[in-house]
């Protein structure tokens, strides 16, 4: 494999699927679709942190879904270490990697620890099940050492008390530290956390994210971290030298490190989105006084606005935002920055088209 291959590769996504829940009035309708994910392309690198962040129902969750292979998409494609994933599970065309591999390199980690592990298991049974999978060769005396290490280290502590409890014996922190060791027992290259420490108290969150990255750099292995919370995502980026993208209405609008995400957004929307983060000055080199959008009303992603979608609730959009759609692109300079916004580049037509927000707004 080259070093310059992606573990993940996600080329022109699409997951759009029925909504059924028209109401009674609609029952016999047609049943509208849902454009959750349209037209996403990143590259997940090896040891990468991409962090993406969006309000909810802009789609982030279906993206990370359908980017370890639990959601088929609509068009595109997923590609693990250049093997499409639903062709190897289809077992269609030329197969390099098999479909049990591309499962075990692609884990989850959930949002609600407690639900994801076995209530009739101890976590000695838990955390045993995958080093039988991972590591064959070893005794079980072997792997329950094994397991009391890693119990210790992540500070469940003395390890021999907790090894034979059960899950509801456990705190929320306690049980998303189980669910940590277990996922990274697999030797997965990449691991989607959706919301993974949302559900712990605020005191708690630091802490796990901490382990978080520490086993990512103790295993190797990449993270896609789904947040609506840009101060975690900030962190969890900082942290490992990874990046943020930010999600709209099933686009990917601005993808940059958490110093230009933060420090210099270039999308309207990015810059909503860090004027609303709590613990992040939200004046601070801000172009803004007041809330930086039109409307706090999502439009539907049934029937997503034509141009920019952001256009809208933008209070920068002109004519040009509503008749083109923006592409993410590399923005003026040499930062890597990128962003679907007209604005950030100075010879455009979007600086002499003319604007369509009200005097009063």
């Amino acid at each position: 494999m080259s070093v310059d291959e992606p573990v993940l590769g996600i080329d022109g996504l699409r997951v759009h699927f029925q909504d059924k829940d028209r109401g009674i009035r609609n029952a016999f309708a047609e049943p509208d679709t849902v454009r959750a994910v349209d037209g996403v392309s990143v590259d997940i690198m090896e040891d990468e942190v991409l962090v993406i962040v969006g309000e909810s129902g802009c789609g982030k969750s279906t993206l990370g879904r359908a980017a370890i292979g639990i959601e088929r998409p609509t068009e595109g494609s997923v590609k693990y270490r250049g093997q499409d994933i639903w062709d190897a599970k289809e077992m269609r065309g030329d197969v390099r990697v098999p479909y049990s591999e591309i499962r075990r390199s692609l884990q989850h980690i959930h949002q609600d620890p407690g639900s994801s592990l076995n209530p009739n298991r101890t976590i000695k049974s838990t955390l045993l099940e995958p080093l039988k999978n991972t590591r064959p060769g070893m005794s079980n005396e072997q792997r329950v050492e094994r397991i009391l290490t890693l119990l210790d280290y992540v500070g469940m502590s003395p390890p021999e008390d907790y090894i034979g409890r059960y899950p509801h014996q456990l705190s929320g922190g306690e049980q998303q530290r189980v669910a940590l060791i277990r996922v990274f027992l697999m030797n997965p290259d990449l691991i989607l956390a959706d919301e993974a420490v949302s559900a712990l108290d605020v005191s708690l969150r630091i802490d796990i994210m901490d382990l978080m990255l520490e086993l990512q750099e103790m295993y190797g292995t990449s993270f896609i971290y789904i947040s609506h919370n840009l101060s975690n995502a900030r962190y969890l980026a900082g942290r490992s030298g990874g990046r943020i993208a930010i999600m709209y209405l099933g686009e990917i609008v601005e993808m940059g490190t958490p110093e230009e995400i933060i420090h210099d957004p270039q999308h309207p929307y990015t810059k909503a989105i860090r004027w609303a983060a709590p613990d992040i000055n939200p004046h601070e080199g801000s172009d803004f006084e007041d809330l930086p959008v039109r409307s706090i009303d999502i439009p539907d992603p049934v029937n997503p606005p034509n141009g920019c979608r952001f256009h809208t609730r933008c209070p920068e959009a002109r004519e040009i935002c509503s008749e083109e759609h923006p592409e993410l692109r590399e923005a003026d300079g040499e930062s890597g920055q990128h962003v679907a916004c007209y604005r950030a580049f100075e010879e455009h037509p979007y600086w002499e088209s003319r604007s369509i927000v009200p005097d009063d707004r």
